[in-house]
């Protein structure tokens, strides 16, 4: 196995993949679902081992064969931390976040990178990221995690993602976040303005003018919600004032007879650019235009992974000065930030049942009600047993509810009953 080789799950059409490539990482194998995307990887990079199919089914491919890996990597479902998923976490037949985590104590390897929807860095998703923290380090893994915006390091929209990164002890301490770009990303009007003139359009100089800023998180959709448009209600406005029609794409854009005052809609091309993909790298995506352009939304933008695979690349090589890692006994202290969950953490810490007044005034500085609304997101995610008693209810937390693996879990009933729905 060679030195950087990278096992990547629910790899979607490759933005994270070509980030990671041009990071020195080579795919030993790259899984994913979606027959349109694998279509894609496999014409891009033919040379590359592709497994079609649910990354979690145990018949698809074997982790054990890949241990020891240099990096394992994924852009897992979404829907499970989204407002529109209804953010049900663990108890979403769609969320393999935890299983991805839990895939290290197999594999084994030296780095693992997840990314996913700014939602999973709320509080609402606290208790969860505190529970994959402590899983982690469990493991022997110094873990941290990030909100990284993609116009920090040049990609012409906001598009903020939750990432995670864990490394072993003996590589964290060389471990950086990569550092935003001095220079501001280039706007719509500039990113996209060549490709909307290409056809003579009168009013495309006009148009690129008035599209003078980034472009709002580009929303790829998925088969259960959304088609071929750029997002929902508020998306839209916010791309109506960049003069752009987002209820749908077009397949090409106006030409010479077009009215100048046109309000025109993108086209996959432009979206591919917007998600920071460069012409030179020629990369072609397989099928219709919604399947192509669920393919470019849902993508990691190459140049965040290519900045993130990097930062893992050089702490794997050791490059640079190491530094302390909090927590451990190890000499990278800046690159880590502990996620603390004060109720989760004091339920966590007790075997008996607990009232809320109890357990804030163990979590010093909550208030009663943090407390209930905490309460409330972790039932959510953890079995919450309540018991009564003289002073109100008292809780104990319970199992972790997300799937990890296990052959009996419901998540298989759900997945067999909607896959055609999931992507």
């Amino acid at each position: 196995m060679a030195d950087l080789e990278v096992v990547e799950i629910c790899a979607g059409a490759g933005g994270q993949a070509l980030g990671l490539e041009q990071a020195g990482f080579e795919h030993a194998l790259a899984v994913e679902l979606d027959p349109a995307a694998c279509a894609t990887l496999r014409a891009n990079r033919p040379g590359w081992k592709v497994a079609e199919g649910d990354a979690a089914d145990p018949e698809l491919w074997r982790p054990r064969d890949y241990r020891g890996v240099a990096l394992l990597a994924g852009g897992v479902p979404c829907p499970p931390f989204t407002v529109a998923g209804r953010q049900l976490g663990a108890a979403d037949e769609r969320d393999l976040f935890a299983w991805a985590v839990e895939l290290c104590a197999v594999i084994r390897p030296r780095a693992l990178l997840l990314e996913n929807v700014r939602g999973l860095s709320t509080s609402r998703f606290s208790a969860y990221r505190q529970h994959v923290a402590d899983r982690l380090r469990d493991l022997g893994y110094v873990p941290g995690w990030r909100l990284l915006h993609a116009c920090d390091f040049g990609v012409p929209q906001l598009r903020p993602r939750t990432v995670l990164v864990a490394l072993r002890e003996a590589d964290a301490p060389w471990f950086r976040w990569p550092a935003p770009s001095p220079r501001p990303p280039a706007t719509v009007g500039q990113t996209v303005g060549g490709l909307m003139a290409a056809r003579s359009w009168p009013g495309a100089a006009a148009w690129a003018r008035r599209a003078d800023r980034i472009a709002p998180t580009i929303v790829g959709g998925s088969k259960k919600h959304g088609g071929a448009d750029l997002g929902p209600t508020r998306a839209k406005r916010a791309w109506a004032e960049l003069g752009v029609d987002g209820l749908g794409l077009a397949d090409q854009v106006p030409g010479p007879d077009a009215d100048p005052a046109l309000v025109p809609r993108l086209t996959c091309e432009m979206v591919t650019r917007l998600q920071g993909w460069r012409d030179e790298w020629e990369w072609h995506f397989s099928g219709g235009k919604t399947a192509r352009y669920r393919q470019i939304g849902n993508a990691f933008p190459p140049p965040v992974a290519g900045a993130v695979g990097s930062a893992i690349r050089r702490a794997l090589e050791h490059e640079g000065a190491p530094e302390p890692v909090p927590g451990s006994g190890t000499p990278g202290a800046a690159a880590y930030a502990h996620v603390h969950d004060p109720v989760f953490r004091v339920l966590r810490s007790r075997d008996d049942f607990l009232t809320a007044r109890q357990i804030a005034e163990l979590a010093a500085g909550l208030s009663l009600a943090a407390v209930l609304g905490s309460l409330r997101h972790l039932g959510r995610d953890f079995e919450l047993h309540v018991a009564d008693c003289a002073d109100g209810p008292a809780y104990r937390l319970g199992p972790f509810r997300a799937f990890l693996g296990q052959r009996e879990h419901a998540r298989h009933q759900h997945f067999a009953a909607s896959r055609a729905t999931i992507s």
